[in-house]
């Protein structure tokens, strides 16, 4: 074996698994230079016994996720390329999705545009053609299907193997049947990996254990949190009417997904594949790690009453089965994480150990490459962040969490969800101090991190017939949405609102460090007075926006970042990573702590002053300034700044004040017509004023110049990550960027990924998308070839199979001077933009 010579007792990593995504990463890190590379299983190689091993193998490649569907297309690349001795492992049959159901016929369009955003060809074709695809297919109760030509089915174990052999050519070594029985961490770090067959001594650790991953990183105090589940494959005798096959494929793979069901050919056999049952979860500390009698470990005794049903839905789609016998069942073991995403990345906790775990065979490759670039490079090219293995709040790590989103990402992995559907248990984990007054509101609430979070109030709906009509939507953009929006939306022009911001990310930096720490990560100057707010970005090497933010200088050494995600980890992660080894900067989450409430419109100063002991007035309290405030007997911390484009004041105070501080103000705007903002509202606020929304318009694969925020960067105040990038980037000028559009007919309403058009072509797709109630404009973001995002510029966006006339328009549409968040001219209280 090449490499052999080297000392079997140290390596510059150790990978633990040797699946495809095990061998896929030996693959691209010897690739990228890593040569002492160590691949460890427990089982023999190459059918050791793990997920890889009893995968059908069938690779669709089209996902709502941009990430996840750029892996798939990146792992079929390579799948097609590989040989085993000089045989393919990948059968390029292409793939169908059928609908049965008119619902599902329109959750197809929206796949095939989002495909079209992401790259990947694909078809909308009718029965007559799907029944010349798959002859055998019964087509006469089917309204369509989406066909994706370049899908198909891998042979996972060679693909494995094959993708080994490359490995080893450029100095890996793979050990089969070494059981890893410990993970060696000295001051945080790793330093060996303990197995059966003795210790190596290694710098890093990447755990591709797949269901056996959380066993792993309880070895080296690193939680993993995903729930093995097991799964129900068959395959039917020979039947007649496949008679005349002769090789392993030659007709597409197929999803029957209102029946929660997938197929393929095995020579003249059918392979059939079930999720309409209850799930079966399976506790990481049962699972075998050896064989028994010839079954696997990841494999489980099979389960003919729950796969019975299944049974005659499939005779419904292929009649030839109705006869047919299984001569093969196999119950294989995979896993599903809390949202369904991969993790990926390094952990904050334990340096050196790494994880890429919760991959399918589709995405093996290019999940693999990530993790490599990451390790090797330091940043990976593609955005990771539904993938970062540091996302989660704890409680995301119990088992009994775990086990409720396991069970149902099972239950709804075939089903249409809606991009702002929540899910529906667990429920009611973080409550901030308002929810009982959100509640007697009559509040829509919708979950982000755990977090009940309304998105729009009931009780605003009588305020409808005070305003002017609205376009009403219909069908999918119609879902999770009222008209109510638009009167919480006018209420924060013309009046003021009152907003739940308590989930916005709170973190305190402080310690003699802290300003020079700052510097360091932050692209905007941080050496401001104190009491001063900066908007900003944090970028990684190549200049990505890894996050935007505000920063408000506290005192000489304590600062407040505040991010508006709110849905994960992310930004703590990113901040925790770059913290110098020394103990001069500290990090504190202050996010459960401290709530938040905006008050925010052209009378939030009418409601604040009168109940607050500070003057807050323009002159004593101007835009961008922060200081401590008396709020009737409420301490809080005020920040001037408003997402909604208007005068206002985020007020934080501890949490358990935060009840008495809502009523304070509520009563307090009694005589000003307070409303209550809900999420919906506040979104068309944002977009109207043109601010970035992070993980929509603004992510790690954009620049600051590409997204219109070059002035949240300052070249000149000295060395920063991500600086010299943007040096280069200035240099050579940028090729795209984020460009405002307007539909030509209002009435058109998305919400996002869908595909933008010029001349025909995809050029790029929408990124944010809502309706301006103020401007009276359906109003769409996305980025644009530079040449197609000049003002007058005209693009058509595909939604549901259909193509909309949009013109790129100057931004931002409301308030470009910023009076309104600045000053309150007599004009602009009229709710008139400037």
């Amino acid at each position: 074996m090449p490499g052999s010579d080297r000392r079997s007792d140290q390596a510059r990593v150790v990978i633990i698994g040797a699946g495809i995504v095990g061998c896929s990463a030996a693959y691209h890190l010897t690739r990228l230079g890593w040569r002492d590379v160590v691949v460890l299983d427990q089982g023999p190689l190459f059918r050791a016994g793990g997920s890889t091993s009893h995968a059908p193998g069938l690779v669709f490649q089209n996902n709502v996720a941009r990430t996840t569907c750029r892996f798939a297309m990146d792992t079929v690349q390579t799948y097609r390329k590989l040989r085993l001795d000089g045989d393919p492992v990948y059968w390029e049959v292409g793939s169908l999705e059928v609908a049965a159901t008119p619902e599902r016929w329109e959750e197809l369009k929206r796949k095939h545009g989002h495909a079209t955003s992401w790259g990947l060809t694909t078809r909308l074709i009718g029965p007559e053609e799907i029944k010349g695809l798959v002859p055998i297919m019964r087509t006469d109760h089917l309204y369509g299907a989406i066909h994706v030509p370049s899908d198909g089915t891998v042979r996972a174990v060679q693909a494995s193997e094959a993708l080994a052999r490359l490995a080893e050519l450029e100095g890996a070594r793979f050990l089969g049947n070494t059981r890893v029985t410990g993970i060696d961490v000295k001051q945080g770090r790793v330093s060996a990996v303990e197995t059966d067959q003795g210790r190596i001594a290694t710098e890093h650790v990447l755990s591709a254990a797949g269901i056996w991953g959380p066993l792993i990183g309880r070895m080296a105090g690193v939680p993993i949190p995903l729930q093995p589940l097991q799964h129900l494959v068959a395959v039917s005798d020979p039947l007649p009417e496949l008679s005349g096959e002769t090789g392993w494929q030659s007709m597409p793979i197929v999803r029957h997904q209102d029946r929660s069901m997938y197929f393929r050919q095995d020579y003249r056999s059918l392979l059939i594949g079930a999720y309409r049952h209850e799930p079966v979860l399976v506790d990481p500390q049962e699972l075998r790690s050896t064989w028994d009698d010839g079954v696997m470990p990841s494999c489980a005794p099979f389960r003919d009453d729950l796969f019975g049903p299944s049974m005659g839905y499939a005779s419904e789609l292929y009649p030839a089965l109705r006869s047919a016998e299984l001569v093969e069942k196999i119950n294989g073991m995979f896993s599903f994480t809390p949202d369904g995403h991969s993790l990926i990345g390094e952990s904050l906790d334990v340096r050196g150990f790494w994880a890429c775990e919760a991959v399918w065979i589709t995405h093996g490759v290019g999940a693999a490459r990530a993790v490599a670039e990451w390790m090797v490079e330091g940043v990976p090219d593609l955005d990771l962040r539904e993938e970062d293995l540091n996302r989660f709040y704890s409680h995301a790590f119990t088992r009994s969490y775990l086990r409720a989103r396991g069970a149902q990402n099972y239950r709804e992995v075939y089903d249409i969800i809606h991009p702002l559907q929540p899910m529906e248990t667990p429920r009611k984990l973080r409550l901030t101090p308002f929810y009982e007054r959100q509640q007697g509101l009559g509040a829509m609430f919708l979950e982000g991190a755990g977090w009940e979070r309304p998105q729009w109030y009931e009780a605003n709906r009588s305020l409808l017939d005070d305003g002017p009509s609205v376009p009403t939507r219909s069908g999918w953009a119609a879902r999770f949405w009222s008209p109510t929006q638009s009167v919480e939306h006018r209420a924060a022009r013309e009046r003021v609102v009152l907003f739940d911001a308590t989930p916005f990310v709170k973190i305190e930096v402080s310690g003699p460090g802290a300003l020079a720490y700052l510097q360091r990560i932050a692209g905007n100057q941080m050496d401001q007075p104190v009491g001063k707010v900066t908007y900003t970005a944090m970028l990684n090497e190549r200049g990505g926006m890894m996050t935007d933010l505000t920063v408000t200088r506290v005192d000489d050494e304590r600062f407040w970042v505040v991010t508006g995600g709110g849905v994960g980890m992310h930004d703590l992660a990113w901040m925790r990573r770059q913290l110098p080894g020394d103990s001069r900067v500290h990090l504190k989450d202050l996010t459960s702590g401290w709530c938040c409430i905006g008050v925010w419109g052209p009378q939030a100063r009418d409601l604040l002053q009168p109940v607050s002991q500070q003057d807050v007035s323009n002159a004593a309290f101007p835009y961008l300034a922060a200081r401590p405030l008396t709020i009737g007997s409420v301490p809080a911390y005020a920040i001037r700044i408003s997402y909604v484009g208007e005068l206002g004041w985020e007020l934080y105070t501890p949490t358990e004040y935060g009840l008495r501080l809502w009523d304070t103000l509520w009563k307090a705007g009694q005589a000003f017509g307070v409303t209550a903002l809900g999420g919906g509202a506040f979104d068309s606020l944002r977009l109207e004023k043109g601010y970035r929304l992070w993980a929509a318009d603004i992510h790690s694969e954009y620049n600051p110049y590409e997204a219109g925020l070059g002035f949240a960067v300052r070249l000149n105040k000295g060395d920063f990550i991500g600086r010299s990038a943007l040096l280069r980037i200035k240099e050579r000028g940028i090729t795209r960027k984020l460009a405002c559009m307007t539909f030509d007919d209002p009435a058109v309403s998305l919400l996002g990924k869908e595909p933008i058009f010029v001349d025909g072509s995809c050029v790029g797709y929408v990124t944010s998308a809502n309706y301006g109630y103020t401007v009276g404009k359906s109003i769409i973001y996305g980025y644009l070839p530079l040449e197609r995002a000049a003002e007058g510029s005209h693009v058509e966006v595909q939604y549901f199979g259909s193509r909309y006339p949009a013109t790129v328009v100057k931004e931002p549409l409301y308030d470009a001077e910023m009076t309104r968040l600045k000053e309150l001219p007599a004009l602009a209280a009229q709710g008139g933009t400037r």
